[in-house]
Order: structure tokens, then C-alpha cells, then sequence
């Protein structure tokens, strides 16, 4: 990100506090103004670089921002957004982090003359562990982004984990139903995995610390590991072992596989519902 880089948050709660310490902590942000009702969070409470505003008409005078960085809850969006039209120019390209809003509805909601080349949207899919900066993100822009501008939004998203660049925007309703949604799985994962140590006898208070630390730290061993997860599997399953007899049942024709690719395909289903 060029330095002296003018940012404008609107919307300071858990995805986009935690990527403001994140742009913070990595030095990417010289300037942001935050557009909250509750108020700045308080690790950026006296951070000069950091200011509030409550709206659109509370911004500093002169203020004008490269990246508009909509984290506003998705069912607000229509309220919230209009108020910001005047920011539209060619130097300014709005970033978004709401789930099931598409970049029709972000022209739509932004003006008449939306379809403008002057108007540079970027659509992303963040998911919840970007509160701790190992988000996964994918990211969509649409004609308008330039390549400078697409260079700016990446870093933005990239202080909160990985990111990845799709050029068809239908692509991030199967984003949304693998990573978006894709934590709850595993948390769901721990639970079972809890539950079914119960039922084979240990108590319940070691069953579920076993079972989050195991999937963290396997998690853990994949993120530093470039081995692809199925040799990561292989590794740990020795011939008429513990671990196969299980990998029997999970990979079973009616196992994990054909349970998985229907929890995906239903997610993948009402993201684009959401998105009508």
C-alpha cells in the first residue's frame, strides 16, 4: 500500500475491528476514519492515525479516501450505503466484506450512474478466523478496478490472512458455503469428535479437550506443511491400524464425502438465494 493511503471503515465490529489491528499491526494503514455507532474500539483508542465519524456527513473536511471498506452487516447495507455516493470517483474503490451483497446491488445502491466507469468495487468472502489473522478470503472486482486499485485491496485483506482473486463473481457462493461457512464445520467436527470419545467411555471434560486440540494442532501441522492434506492423512494411518479401521467408516460410500458434498452444495444453494 503507497503511503498516506486514506481509508474510510465504515462499520468497526468483530470482522472489521479485526482488520483494522490488522492493518495497523503491519503498518499497511497511514490514515482510516471509522464510521461506527458504538465508537472506536478501544485497541485504537488514541492511535493518531485513527479517527471516528457517525455517517457520511460527519467526515473530516477534505476527507477524501482511496478504499471505502464496507463491514456493515449485510441486512443494513441498503440503508447504510447510499449515504456514501458522493464518494464516488475514479480514484476510489469500495471494498466490501458483507456476505450474500453483490457487486449489481453495490452499483444499484450507489447511484443511477453506478455503471459508470469511474465505479471500482471489489466484493470479497472473509471468514471468522481473520479475527486472529489466519482468515481465508476471496476476492471479485468488478471492470472498473484497476490494477493498482486491485493491488491495494489485496494488501487490505491480506492483514488478515490469505487471500485468493476469482474473476467470475458466481464463484463466491461455493466460497462462501467451503471457507465462509467452513469454521462452523470444523467447530461442529470438534463436537462429534467430543461426543463420540464420551460414548467410548472418557469423561467429558478430557473428551473435548482432546478433540480441540487435536484439530487445532492438526490444523496447525497442515498451515506449515506444503504436504497436500491427503499424504498429511496417509501419514498418520498405518495398514490395519486404529486410524484406518475409522478411515473405514469416514470414507465409506454413505461416510464423510457424500455428507460433505451435500452440507456444500446446500450452503452453495442459499448464498445464492441470499444473493437474490
Amino acid at each position: 500500500m503507497s503511503e498516506g493511503c486514506a481509508l474510510l471503515l465504515v462499520g468497526c465490529g468483530k470482522m472489521g475491528g479485526a482488520m483494522l489491528d490488522g492493518w495497523l499491526a503491519a503498518g499497511t494503514a497511514s490514515r482510516v476514519v471509522v464510521v461506527e455507532p458504538s465508537g472506536l474500539p478501544e485497541s485504537v483508542r488514541g492511535n493518531p492515525a485513527v479517527s471516528a465519524a457517525t455517517g457520511p456527513a460527519d467526515l473530516p473536511s477534505g476527507f477524501v479516501p482511496d478504499v471505502v471498506v464496507l463491514a456493515v452487516k449485510p441486512q443494513v447495507m441498503d440503508t447504510v450505503l447510499p449515504g456514501y455516493r458522493p464518494l464516488v470517483r475514479p480514484g476510489t474503490v469500495f471494498l466490501s466484506i458483507a456476505a450474500g451483497k453483490t457487486i449489481g446491488s453495490f452499483e444499484s445502491l450507489l447511484g443511477a450512474d453506478a455503471a459508470a466507469p469511474e465505479l471500482s468495487i471489489v466484493r470479497s468472502m472473509p471468514n471468522t478466523p481473520a479475527a486472529i489473522g489466519r482468515g481465508m478470503t476471496v476476492a471479485v472486482g468488478n471492470a472498473a478496478v484497476t490494477p493498482s486499485q486491485r493491488t491495494l485491496c489485496d494488501a487490505l485483506l491480506r492483514a488478515v490472512g490469505d487471500v485468493a482473486w476469482v474473476e467470475d463473481e458466481l464463484l463466491l457462493d461455493p466460497v462462501t458455503a467451503v471457507s465462509g461457512s467452513g469454521p462452523a464445520y470444523v467447530f461442529l467436527m470438534v463436537e462429534a469428535m467430543a461426543k463420540a470419545g464420551e460414548a467410548a467411555g472418557l469423561p467429558a471434560e478430557l473428551a473435548m479437550r482432546l478433540a480441540r486440540a487435536t484439530v487445532a494442532g492438526a490444523g496447525e501441522l497442515m498451515h506449515q506443511s506444503p504436504t497436500p492434506a491427503a499424504d498429511l492423512r496417509k501419514a498418520v494411518t498405518s495398514p490395519n491400524g486404529t486410524t484406518q479401521a475409522a478411515l473405514d467408516v469416514l470414507m465409506a460410500g454413505d461416510g464423510l464425502q457424500p455428507l460433505m458434498d451435500r452440507a456444500i452444495a446446500a450452503a452453495t444453494r442459499r448464498s445464492q438465494e441470499l444473493a437474490r
